[in-house]
């Protein structure tokens, strides 16, 4: 028994969003569109609560849950937070979105509250299977949520190529585990290392082993297309596109810190012992993504399109802390997730922001003599911009330098210049946006509609870029922290 409440505590909250997200839906069969007010308050209610448990059940100690499937850790208590925080945020943006287009549906609430049940599961997951099961909601949940607007013939066709090749990929992913299952015997990522290692001791050259390999390959693959990485990247800049603006910030951020820990958990945790042969596999998608995505985002004038190619470049800056192998590198990309998060809230909150009914922002031209319009969201863009530049003081440049600093103390110099000049070139279509809000005539004289609590929240998420860039102390040694005490204790 108590074995039993140990598990529900540690997963309670999961099971309090789980269970309101069923909630939401049976009280919206009993509501008309001018009471469903009541489902946004109630999901806004529920990820505070989820905040709070998440809170209440941290500690700087590793406990499993479920005979070892599920795992409350620091790193665990911090993502998981900052998916919940940001979740609620998101909300905000969307309220006023949704109701223009009549897409406001206790679904699009149950949804979005399962995906971040998705979320919470990928990053506790302290076996294969529960990685899978909390991808596989995840992935479920977003494939409707994309084709949530069924006039929207860009939206099912969006849905149906993000169908496709997410089963692909999750097909590669559970395949590679499969065979990392018939090398080892257990789907355990501890007992994983822990015979990884004592196979490598009996015969050093166990790792090469065929099928071992192979099966770290169809994990990185998967691993590579749910973060949006070259070259598993082909889904990203379409789906972006085609969703509707409230669902593309959801892909674009959130999810970000799933991926992340599932690369924490399966390479690091799980396969450290191969660290030589993913590092490389790493360091190759780094370099392809990071030229790929920022020479690619020059040509567009789609700024939806223009920020899936600049969402593959900053993954290839995540990956550069990853591929580092050290406590330095995977502090700095979990830095750098926290930090992409908060600038794609923003990027594509100022898309909703400057949206209308029957009217989406998202070309360049819609930007045109934006601070004639309105000075301070003008200001605001720039100063997301700036910091998905990494123009200092920014959050932006600070990350960029983390990574950086985290991989040149693993000796890949020329992966530093390299980087280095990309992100210059990449420099280019961020200020190019900047210079079409203060220097080109407006193209659209119609005030901004927007809620005043849109705006305050978007103003405060913009503010955090800077203040978090001028003091990123505080965030970085939580993630240390976290990071530390995770590795060292699980």
């Amino acid at each position: 028994m108590d074995t039993i409440n140990t598990d529900l505590f540690i997963s309670l909250p999961e099971i309090t969003l789980l269970c309101m997200a069923m909630l939401i839906l049976i009280v919206d069969l009993f509501l008309n569109k001018q009471n469903r007010l009541i489902i946004y308050g109630l999901a806004q209610v529920t990820l505070f609560v989820g905040a709070y448990l998440v809170w209440g059940t941290h500690n700087a100690t590793v406990e499993y849950a479920y005979s070892g499937l599920f795992v409350d850790d620091p790193l665990s208590d911090v993502l998981k937070l900052a998916t919940l925080i940001g979740a609620s945020v998101m909300l905000v943006y969307t309220r006023h979105y949704m109701m223009l287009r009549n897409m406001f549906s206790g679904e699009y609430y149950s949804l979005l509250l399962f995906a971040v049940v998705g979320i919470m599961v990928m990053i506790s997951g302290k076996n294969m299977l529960t990685i899978y099961m909390g991808l596989e909601l995840l992935s479920l949940c977003t494939y409707a949520l994309v084709a949530l607007d069924r006039d929207n013939a860009h939206a099912t066709e969006a849905a149906m190529k993000y169908f496709v090749l997410g089963a692909l990929a999750s097909g590669m992913l559970l395949y590679g585990m499969s065979m990392i299952y018939g090398v080892t015997g257990n789907l355990d990522l501890g007992r994983i290392s822990n015979g990884l290692n004592q196979m490598q001791m009996q015969r050093p050259d166990f790792v090469k082993d065929p099928v071992l390999v192979l099966g770290l390959v169809f994990i990185v693959a998967g691993l590579a297309f749910k973060l949006g990485a070259i070259p598993f990247h082909m889904w990203v800049p379409d789906v972006y596109q085609g969703s509707p603006t409230a669902i593309t910030i959801m892909i674009g951020s959130i999810p970000k810190f799933a991926g992340f820990a599932m690369a924490i958990r399966l390479l690091v945790q799980g396969l450290d012992t191969m660290f030589a042969d993913w590092q490389q596999m790493l360091l190759i998608m780094a370099v392809l993504s990071i030229a790929i995505g920022n020479i690619t985002a020059i040509a567009q004038t789609n700024l939806k399109r223009m920020l899936a190619y600049s969402t593959i470049s900053h993954i290839g800056f995540l990956l550069l802390g990853l591929m580092s192998a050290s406590l330095n590198g995977f502090t700095s990309s979990m830095f750098y997730v926290c930090a992409y998060v908060l600038m794609s809230l923003t990027g594509f909150g100022m898309i909703l922001l400057l949206s209308r009914k029957g009217h989406e922002a998202e070309q360049l031209s819609d930007l045109a003599g934006l601070n004639k319009r309105s000075p301070w969201t003008a200001f605001l863009m720039l100063i997301t911009m700036f910091s998905m530049a990494g123009v200092p003081p920014t959050i932006g440049f600070y990350a960029k330098f983390a990574v950086l600093q985290a991989a040149l103390q693993a000796g890949f110099v020329w992966v530093v210049v390299f980087a280095v000049v990309m992100a210059a070139i990449g420099a280019f279509y961020y200020l190019r946006v900047i210079k079409i809000m203060y220097f080109d005539q407006p193209e659209d004289e119609a005030p901004i509609d927007a809620p005043l609590d849109m705006r305050l929240v978007l103003s405060a998420n913009v503010m955090a870029l800077l203040l978090i860039g001028l003091m990123p102390q505080g965030l970085m040694a939580l993630c240390a922290k976290a990071i530390f005490f995770t590795l060292k204790g699980g």
